[in-house]
């Protein structure tokens, strides 16, 4: 099959989801019946719940659940021998039927609990001690995510040492990306100081935000005097994170990650103009699999695509950051809802990349694309630029750095979903308790800088010390996290006599997909064991599955 003319299908089968499956929910659930104000205007406190408009939410919502997994999910699935057909099967049913509903369905119940998280949820619907499970396994899930994202950021930033000596050369497209994101930062402080403080019109900020970014995307690529190690990146993004997940959600979050959307529309953008332009044949990769693949089908795809599917991570995102925000409850479909398919079609074009990058490597293995970032930004800019001139050279830093918003976006929500989660397990929310209303060790552990300090420092030395010793369970986690945020919501309509069985085939499948990938890696693990080839990685793995 020829990529465009899977584009073009995939675009319009997901476009039909939205419209008539989205108006399903709705109608179902009842969203848009309440008349009251949204919890970002009833709880308004100037740092977490603050009111943005549908644009600039949707830039902090599609730019957190996004991160690097609706690229390198797919990838990772075809170099695993999975096939293309296969691929994108999954992706625009999960996308519609599971992913969709999943998103829009956590929002939606956080809204009517005044904001509060999935956590939250669980203890109103089910009981307290559901709560605190559910929490203890999500902040760790989370720990992982914050380890994992600063480890990939500062790769992203660090410079290649060679015996102590930095390589220039080789670190010249880390500088500009480095020293672009740095900058990146300061006018997002600057873009939010103006809009919420000096009341500039959003459309003439956003203008000026553009150029700007055109500005210091210029200015990186000339000057980048910044060449860091890796490990010295990894305590600076520690330091950032510590700060901007306590910060004001006006000052940096909601800017940044506004910001942050044009990039990532000009992205989709740019993936779309290459496939036009390119039209690759997919024949490169498989339809649904390679024959003789010893790794299963079920359930390792749907563990491996999962944020371009379905991903327990976004109704953290829904119910820990977003639901605080939304200006309106209508706003909540084309937020979650269309976010998550909109992510899908992102998923759709890395294929499209793969299989462009793929038939590349074949026609010259001295040259070719390896890792997800060199495949997505290779394979676009590839088939824009075949000659790979100064044009892929340009296109390609670019995407990188699209690649890398991604990833400091997606770090920045993890740490202060991390933050919500802990200081709500020390907190009664049937009693009212909040941590200014509460004594004793309670209100130090509930304190968000105390909570922030303790999540920062064990997302940063995980992330120095071997996050990748456990990594491999984090498909199985993040599905289980799906799961259960499936169950929490079809508990809460069931109880107040709404209609749910929409969750109920998605959330059986995730459960089996969870407890089969689990059973898998812990087999492998115990006879990795029993062969003498233990170390701690293992037995954390062995731990890890059975909590």
């Amino acid at each position: 099959m020829n990529g465009l003319v899977l584009l073009i299908l995939s675009i319009a089968i997901l476009l039909c989801g939205y419209v008539f499956y989205g108006r399903y929910l709705c109608k179902k659930w009842g969203v848009g019946e309440a008349k009251e104000p949204t919890p970002a205007h009833t709880m308004e406190d100037g740092v977490d719940y603050v009111p943005a408009k549908a644009p600039v939410l949707m830039g902090h919502h599609f730019s957190s659940i996004a991160g690097a997994g609706p690229i390198t999910g797919p990838i990772t699935a075809v170099t695993m021998g999975f096939g293309w057909g296969a691929c994108a099967l999954w992706i625009l049913i999960g996308g519609i039927f599971f992913g969709g509903v999943h998103d829009f369905g956590a929002l939606f119940a956080s809204l009517r609990h005044g904001g509060k998280s999935i956590g939250e949820i669980i203890s109103v619907n089910m009981s307290k001690r559901a709560k605190r499970l559910f929490i203890i396994f999500s902040y760790l899930t989370l720990i992982l995510v914050v380890a994992a994202f600063a480890s990939i950021v500062a790769g992203t930033f660090g410079a290649t040492v060679v015996d102590g000596v930095v390589d220039k050369a080789a670190s010249l497209n880390n500088a500009r990306v480095a020293m672009v994101s740095l900058l990146f930062i300061i006018i997002a402080i600057v873009f939010g100081f103006c809009v919420y403080r000096r009341n500039v019109p959003m459309g003439v900020a956003s203008g000026i935000g553009v150029l700007a970014i055109v500005a210091i995307i210029a200015i990186g690529m000339n000057f980048h005097p910044i060449y860091l190690s890796s490990s010295t990146w990894m305590w600076i993004v520690g330091a950032y994170i510590l700060v901007a997940s306590v910060a004001p959600v006006w000052i940096l979050l909601q800017p940044r990650d506004y910001l942050s959307s044009f990039l990532l529309y000009a992205m989709l953008a740019l993936a779309a103009v290459a496939v036009v332009v390119g039209h690759p044949s997919m024949d490169s990769l498989p339809v649904l699999n390679t024959p003789g693949n010893p790794t299963p089908v079920f359930p390792v795809l749907f563990t491996t695509i999962a944020c371009g599917a379905i991903s327990g991570f976004h109704s953290l995102v829904s119910s820990g950051t977003t639901s605080k925000q939304l200006d309106k409850e209508t706003d909540a479909k084309p937020i979650a809802y269309g976010g998550m398919l909109l992510e899908c079609v992102l998923a759709i074009l890395t294929l499209v990349a793969t299989a462009y990058a793929f038939s590349w490597n074949k026609a010259n293995p001295d040259m070719a694309l390896k890792g997800a970032t060199a495949i997505f930004g290779g394979g676009i800019a590839g088939m824009i630029d075949p000659s790979r001139g100064s044009v892929y050279e340009i296109l390609y830093t670019l995407l990188v750095l699209t690649y890398s918003a991604f990833c400091l976006t997606s770090l920045d929500t993890a740490t202060r979903l991390a933050r919500f989660m802990f200081q709500e397990f020390w907190l009664d929310g049937s009693k009212g308790e909040t941590p200014d209303n509460v004594t004793g060790y309670k209100k130090v552990l509930s304190n968000p800088y105390v909570a922030t300090i303790i999540t920062v420092v064990l997302g940063i030395l995980l992330g120095m010390n071997g996050y990748g010793k456990i990594w491999a369970l984090f498909g199985s986690a993040n599905q289980l996290l799906a799961a259960l945020g499936l169950l929490a919501v079809a508990t809460w309509l069931s109880n107040i006599g709404k209609d749910n069985k929409m969750f109920l085939i998605p959330m059986a499948f995730m459960l089996c997909v969870t407890i089969a990938s689990l059973f898998i890696n812990t087999k492998a693990q115990i006879g990795n064991i029993l062969a003498g080839g233990a170390d701690w990685g293992p037995w954390a793995q062995v731990c890890w599955a059975f909590c």
